[in-house]
C-alpha cells in the first residue's frame, strides 16, 4: 500500500536551489511546490519516479529564476511512502 506525506521547509533565495537538490537527492519526491512569504505558489512541479537528470534540467532553471526574485518562502514536497503492512 502506498500513500503520501507532505513536509514544508522554509528557505531564502540564495538557498533555495542547494535545497531542491538535496531534497530531490533524498528520492520519492512526487510534487513540489515552492511558495512565497504570502503563501502564493510560484511553481507546482509534479514529478515522476522516472524523472531525472535532463527531464527536470527545465524545472531547475525555472526554479533558479525565481530564487534570483524571492527573498524568503518555503518549498513543500510531497513525498510517495509505502506502509510495510499487509
Amino acid at each position: 500500500m502506498t500513500n503520501s506525506k507532505t513536509e514544508e521547509f522554509q528557505f531564502s533565495g540564495d538557498t533555495l536551489l542547494a535545497k531542491i537538490k538535496e531534497i530531490l537527492r533524498e528520492g520519492n519526491v512526487r510534487r513540489l511546490v515552492i511558495k512565497n512569504e504570502e503563501g502564493r505558489v510560484l511553481i507546482d512541479v509534479p514529478l515522476s519516479v522516472g524523472v531525472v537528470g535532463t527531464l527536470l534540467a527545465p524545472q531547475l532553471a525555472a526554479i533558479g529564476a525565481i530564487a534570483a526574485l524571492v527573498i524568503r518562502g518555503s518549498i513543500v514536497i510531497e513525498k510517495q511512502t509505502t506502509d510495510e503492512r499487509s
